[in-house]
């Protein structure tokens, strides 16, 4: 399995579990992977109709956040 495909399974299973302290080093971490931003919040729009919405709507703040200190 490919570092990108691991990465996406990270955040999946750290999204479902409530994981959001861990997700903030993952996230960024998927995106030196080669994960794109894109990418990354369809996978949490998704997850969030299967985990829950505050799982899903909890990991895109994290991912906003991300974006915004790192660009």
């Amino acid at each position: 399995m490919s570092k990108r495909d691991r990465s996406l399974v990270t955040i999946s299973a750290l999204t479902a579990l409530g994981k959001m302290d861990q997700l903030q080093f993952h996230l960024g971490f998927a995106r030196q992977n080669g994960v794109t931003d894109e990418e990354l919040q369809e996978a949490l729009l998704h997850l969030a109709f299967y985990s829950g919405w505050p799982n899903g709507m909890g990991a895109t703040s994290v991912l906003k956040s991300i974006v915004e200190q790192q660009d």
